[in-house]
């Protein structure tokens, strides 16, 4: 049902929780679902030197933040650009049909935290 990449996100979370004194913190929730996922930065000198993310949702709604922290960690701001939901899926080797909104909710996170950010 799930790919290995989903399953082990799943299994093995990168980067979950809160940051204490993140620059920037970000919810989102599917109005189609009701999962939400919040996703916390600290930005500096230009570049994401910590994520974070929470998530109260399905199995591929914690694969795709997990999958998304990977993205963001390290990167400069300047780099980042939004990531459509079907980029997500490809690089979680697919998602089940009824479970794609798990890639819009992520992408949509990262859409509004590059719009607070910049």
């Amino acid at each position: 049902m799930y790919s290995d990449k989903v399953l082990g996100h799943f299994h093995h979370p990168r980067n979950v929780g809160e940051i204490e004194n993140a620059t920037t913190v970000v919810e989102v929730t599917n109005p189609v679902c009701g999962d939400v996922m919040k996703l916390g930065v600290v930005v500096r000198q230009g570049k994401i030197a910590e994520v974070k993310f929470k998530v109260a949702g399905c199995v591929p709604a914690v694969a795709c933040g997990s999958w998304l922290t990977e993205q963001l960690a390290g990167k400069f701001l300047s780099d980042l650009s939004p990531l459509p939901p079907e980029e997500i899926e490809t690089a979680l080797d697919g998602l089940p049909q009824a479970s794609q909104d798990a890639a819009v909710l992520a992408s949509a996170v990262l859409k509004r935290l590059l719009e607070k950010v910049r």
